[in-house]
């Protein structure tokens, strides 16, 4: 009996790795401890339990992880500046890179801008895409149509 309340504590330790860092790792061997204190409970031995953990959280780990991080990936949505990126903006002063010049507006917003490509020269009025966000700086191409 002692040694299914031995694997419950380890599964809690499992339980709680988890839920500090959120990363789909240690859930799986929560399961595996799980099963093997429902074997230790009902007098397994030592080393069937210890079968029995490892195989639980492979299955577990091979079968389910997948799944969950497709169906945690489908919610997650751009928040922010992510949510920038492939939208168009106006630049407002010519962008130029080797000069160190540039700022555009989205959303009311100004933003410091840089082109993708250091040769490229963007004047003032004219529409971009932004392609990436570094620091607080847009990075942006021209808009072709």
């Amino acid at each position: 009996m002692m040694e299914a309340l031995c694997w419950l504590l380890l599964a809690a330790i499992f339980i709680i790795i988890e839920i500090i860092t959120l990363g789909l790792t240690t859930i799986w061997f929560a399961g595996g401890a799980f099963a093997a204190a429902i074997a230790g409970a009902f007098g397994a031995d030592l080393v069937i339990q210890i079968i029995l953990f490892v195989v639980v959280s492979v299955v577990l780990l091979i079968v389910t992880r997948p799944l969950a991080v497709k169906h945690l990936d489908a919610k997650t949505e751009r928040t922010n500046a992510e949510a920038l990126v492939g939208q168009t903006a106006l630049v407002l002063d010519r962008i130029n890179n080797l000069e160190e010049t540039g700022m555009a507006k989205i959303n009311g917003m100004e933003w410091t801008a840089r082109a993708k490509e250091d040769t490229m020269i963007i004047p003032e009025g004219e529409a971009v895409r932004i392609v990436e966000i570094q620091g607080v700086k847009l990075i942006v191409e021209k808009v072709t149509e």
